[in-house]
């Protein structure tokens, strides 16, 4: 199984820009497969890192087998074919690390501020995400000249032949989904809503085109946040300092939707830990991914041990070093034995 990190967004991210990266130095040495990076764009102005790309291009210039992907790349907001000319450079000069995590989007200033339709995001976004796919591969494309204009022609030859690098959709509506299903595209799967109801969805649309869903979720991903602690009491203490945080986020962002505070419910603690987490002692930990693997069939796990920000980075490393030490190894070992 795939043993990704993730969750450095937004204020996780503030700070020495060299300090930052050597987060992902040191979880390249301890043997992590890659790191996921989100695109916020205007107005985002308290963002430092708006581009993944160029944030993907510095760490692979620092790495040596860490892969990094993009989730997203909101692709409404973007030229396909420029795209895909920038995605096939870094994975040219990287040997191959790149994954691109496409989305359809869900910030409406960036929209407005682009001077974007929103009505036209979903053409956009399957549109582009069609061409897109088809210009890493190498094949012709060609534009239905509803948004992009622009005859068939033969594009991204490389000096090396190699895989293309792999495209995955994030998204969570019957659209997404089904538009995923019938490209034959991996999945993002995320925290919110939690993948139970994701992957139901998934089946109905199997079920009413007759496909079979086994294969691909093989290549997909879902995240977890992790808890991991040498003891019960450490990860107890952990805990009990997220859930106030979380609660507190949550009315945050639930404000920006004109949702009042008193209208927000408490945290199901429970609930929570049962669908959102990976949570425990390594051993536990273990068990649980092993569980969830068996229970989904998903081939990767991207693992948010800071918590998206509400833990230190102080914190995640020490969670990223126990994990490293004690649940790769039994994960790899279980792989290969």
């Amino acid at each position: 199984m795939r043993i990704d990190i993730a969750g450095w967004t937004r204020e996780a991210m503030a700070g020495d820009a060299r300090a930052f990266a050597a987060i992902f130095e040191q979880a390249d040495r301890w043997g992590y497969d890659g790191v996921w990076f989100s695109e916020f764009r205007v107005p985002q102005s308290d963002w430092p890192y708006p581009s993944p790309l160029l944030l993907a291009a510095a760490l692979l210039a620092r790495t040596e087998r860490l892969r990094v992907g993009t989730a997203v790349l909101v692709l409404p907001l973007h030229h396909p074919l420029m795209l895909a000319e920038e995605i096939a450079q870094l994975d040219f000069q990287s040997g191959g690390r790149i994954d691109v995590g496409i989305g359809r989007g869900t910030e409406p200033a960036s929209l407005e501020c682009l001077e974007i339709d929103s009505a036209s995001t979903r053409a956009r976004f399957e549109q582009g995400a069609r061409l897109l796919r088809n210009a890493l591969r190498g094949d012709s494309v060609a534009s239905d000249g509803t948004l992009w204009n622009f005859a068939p022609r033969q594009l991204m030859a490389r000096p090396v032949q190699r895989p293309h690098p792999p495209v995955y959709v994030a998204g969570s509506t019957p659209e997404t989904l089904g538009f995923a299903l019938a490209e034959d595209l991996p999945l993002l799967l995320s925290l919110e809503p939690p993948e139970g109801a994701q992957l139901e969805r998934l089946a109905g649309l199997a079920a009413q085109q007759g496909a079979d869903v086994s294969a691909l979720l093989a290549r997909s991903s879902l995240a977890r946040y992790v808890c991991i602690g040498a003891n019960a009491a450490q990860v107890q203490q952990q805990l009990d300092g997220l859930w106030d945080k979380l609660h507190a986020r949550r009315i945050y962002y639930a404000g920006k939707r004109g949702v009042l505070p008193a209208d927000v419910p408490p945290i199901d603690r429970a609930k929570l830990l049962r669908e959102q987490f990976i949570h425990g002692t390594p051993e536990q930990c273990h068990a649980q991914i092993r569980a969830l693997q068996m229970r989904t069939g998903i081939g990767s796990l991207r693992c948010v041990f800071n918590a998206n920000g509400l833990w230190s980075n102080e914190a995640a490393l020490a969670a990223m070093q126990l994990f490293a030490q004690q649940v790769l190894p039994a994960l790899r070992g279980a792989a290969t034995g």
